[in-house]
């Protein structure tokens, strides 16, 4: 059987405010274009398919249409596992209905571990494999809190609740093969951090994580699963080398920090003896670049970009030991009128100048909250005509958290 293993979608995922469903769009109509090309019967999707729990009506419609066109394009079954950003009752809700298109979705983990356990079959209908579809698990699901447990006892417990899972999860796979007759194929899904996985600044991962706490150790995983597809990490990746034991990353660079990278899908030729795995880079649907530098580099940068008169999206970071006061300014009039849009401008010596002045002058102890707040949109060079509308905005929020505050302390009362 012919499968393709994606994740990470992050459908309805904003970059600075610019929305991407364009690019979503296109990468769907190429992945529609590698199923028919490459003969992909199964599709695994392991996790993240949206970027919250409370997706747009764009993106779930870019999800639903996708699902519809990928059974039209030969592909025979569909497998989504929900992530860490998913809502597991919005995956879960037409999921009887997607049965229909043999679209087979576990959005949390299940009561009863065989309900994670999905048998495919040839086009005469025989099982020709197994795929074990394990969601994030959620803490709430795999650990019983007690009190006075420390920090460490906590990542314990949630590393043994995962070992646990996947070894019920696999002995129910290796039973269910036992059952059907014949040496199926067993593939894993899961969505998770493999310990010494690579990530990137701006992926959102590594902010999840403190520590070790929920990382787990790549021999927690069963020797019967002849494939594991992962989701989580947006670096494609092999887990300490593997070939059959991997991240396929996400499709489309979820940061600038993404975009330096190879952003692939994973296929595989699977039979009862033996998996082949084959890398497929994805296009880039929308060009994202960071110059960073003095201020000569940077408008030399730009300028060549201008002549290439490609659509651009940029992040420029200011790092010239002059300090420019106008950067901002300065940009907007460097890209008028062209293809190169400035979504991200950091402008460090302004930045260090900020923070090296509260630095030796000022403490936080001196400083009230609207004086912080005061700093931090000089810091981020904020134009003056926004500053007094997002003060008086501020002003309110503090005054509403202090009134709920007051109204809870009565209520105790």
């Amino acid at each position: 059987m012919k499968i393709l293993h994606t994740s990470d979608w992050h459908i309805g995922r904003s970059l600075y405010g610019r929305r991407r469903y364009d690019e979503f769009g296109r990468f769907f109509d190429w992945l529609i274009d590698t199923i028919k090309a490459e003969g992909v019967e199964a599709l695994l999707v392991a996790g993240d398919i949206f970027d919250n729990g409370t997706p747009s009506n764009r993106a779930l419609e870019l999800y639903y249409r996708f699902l519809c066109r990928a059974a039209g394009a030969g592909c025979r079954h569909v497998v989504v596992t929900a992530g860490n950003h998913d809502s597991p009752s919005l995956l879960n809700a037409p999921r009887e209905l997607l049965r229909f298109l043999n679209v087979h979705v576990v959005g949390n983990m299940a009561e009863e571990v065989t309900d994670e356990l999905v048998v495919l079959n040839d086009i005469h209908g025989k099982p020709e494999l197994i795929i074990c579809a394990v969601p994030y698990l959620r803490d709430r699901d795999i650990r019983r809190a007690e009190a006075g447990e420390t920090f460490e006892d906590k990542g314990r417990k949630l590393v043994e609740g995962i070992r646990d899972h996947y070894r019920v999860v696999g002995d129910a796979a290796v039973a269910k093969r036992s059952g059907l007759g014949g040496k199926l194929p067993i593939i894993a899904m899961g969505h998770l951090f493999t310990s010494g996985g690579q990530t990137v600044e701006g992926d959102g991962v590594r902010e999840l994580y403190v520590g070790t706490l929920g990382q787990v150790r790549a021999e927690i995983f069963p020797d019967c699963f002849d494939y594991l597809a992962l989701g989580h990490l947006h670096v494609a990746q092999r887990i300490n080398g593997s070939e059959v034991r991997r991240y396929s990353g996400s499709p489309i660079p979820m940061s600038f920090g993404e975009a330096r990278g190879r952003k692939i899908v994973i296929t595989l030729d699977v039979d009862a003896n033996d998996v082949k795995v084959q890398e497929i880079t994805v296009p880039n649907f929308q060009i994202l670049s960071t110059v960073r530098g003095d201020w000569k580099h940077i408008s030399d940068s730009i300028n060549t970009l201008k002549k290439e008169q490609a659509s651009v999206w940029l992040e420029v970071v200011y790092e010239g030991d002059e300090v420019i006061g106008d950067l901002q300014e300065r940009l907007r009039e460097l890209v008028e009128g062209t293809g190169v849009e400035i979504l991200r401008a950091k402008n460090m010596r302004l930045v260090e100048r900020t923070l090296s002045r509260m630095a030796t002058e000022e403490t936080l102890d001196d400083l009230t909250v609207d004086d912080v707040f005061a700093r931090c949109l000089v810091a981020h060079e904020v134009p003056q005509e926004q500053q007094s509308e997002l003060i008086a905005a501020f002003s309110e929020a503090v005054a509403a958290l202090h009134e709920d505050a007051r109204l809870g302390t009565l209520g105790e009362l």
